[in-house]
């Protein structure tokens, strides 16, 4: 089945999200060590960003690297930073042409200097984008992000700049890493595993979720695609009844 040809074009989620899960596996499925599964991943990143652009999404969000990550072996953290970089240097010409905006959502200040300079060269060059706007989740954590929107508000409202009566759930949003987004409204994760993994806990309420078995380093467009489709031929209720949604 060609599923590209059959999507619904007026039924596209504006936003997808996705946790790229089981580099590590794939690689040692073939006896290589981790980072040799995370290079190959790239490729996927690459796929998943054309398909998005050939399928017509707008935003599309990539859990790159957890806050929790820092704790993995020193080698393989540098590895990834490493390969993130030689990313940057590699795509970025190629994003723009294609009309890619980057954007990065997570705690930049744990990353080097080296890498961020490289992420604000990304941002900068491409700010004026408009075809997809692609957030890497980087050093992130949902709950870390919870915890700094709060932060924010708390302050705020102690600077006098924000009265309490004002705080509602559109307000919230607006203090979260994607403040200006739709909030995501399918969630892929790759490697079988079913859970969220700490991942924009705020902003996934009412997505759906698709689980796939295939390891990320053997995610394509094609399976980006069949992940659209039946989100498309699923019934999206938001709290009401069948037969409210049919009426």
């Amino acid at each position: 089945m060609n599923y590209l040809e059959n999507l619904d074009k007026s039924k596209l989620p504006k936003h997808i999200a996705i946790i790229m899960d089981g580099n590590g596996r794939w690689a040692k499925q073939k006896g290589k060590n981790r980072l040799y599964g995370h290079k190959n991943g790239t490729k996927s990143v690459r796929q998943v960003i054309e398909g998005s652009i050939e399928a017509g999404i707008k935003y599309l969000t990539l859990y790159a690297f957890s806050k929790e990550n820092w704790k993995r072996p020193s080698k393989e953290v540098e590895g990834l930073m490493n390969l993130l970089i030689s990313s940057i240097e590699s795509e970025l010409e190629e994003l723009h042409s294609n009309g890619v905006k980057l954007n990065i959502i997570g705690d930049m200040c744990r990353l080097s200097d080296k890498v961020q300079n490289k992420v604000k060269i990304a941002i900068e060059k491409t700010k004026n984008n408009k075809t997809l706007n692609l957030n890497i989740a980087l050093s992130y954590s949902g709950r870390w992000e919870i915890v700094e929107a709060v932060k924010k508000i708390a302050n705020d409202t102690k600077n006098g700049t924000l009265s309490i009566d004002k705080i509602n759930e559109e307000l919230f949003s607006d203090y979260l890493e994607t403040a200006g987004m739709p909030d995501p409204e399918l969630l892929i994760r790759t490697s079988g595993e079913q859970r969220i993994s700490n991942y924009l806990l705020y902003q996934l309420a009412y997505a759906e979720f698709y689980f796939t078995p295939l390891l990320w380093p053997d995610f394509s467009k094609e399976d980006l695609y069949e992940a659209i489709f039946i989100y498309q031929n699923r019934e999206r209720r938001f709290g009401k009844i069948s037969e409210q949604i049919k009426n």
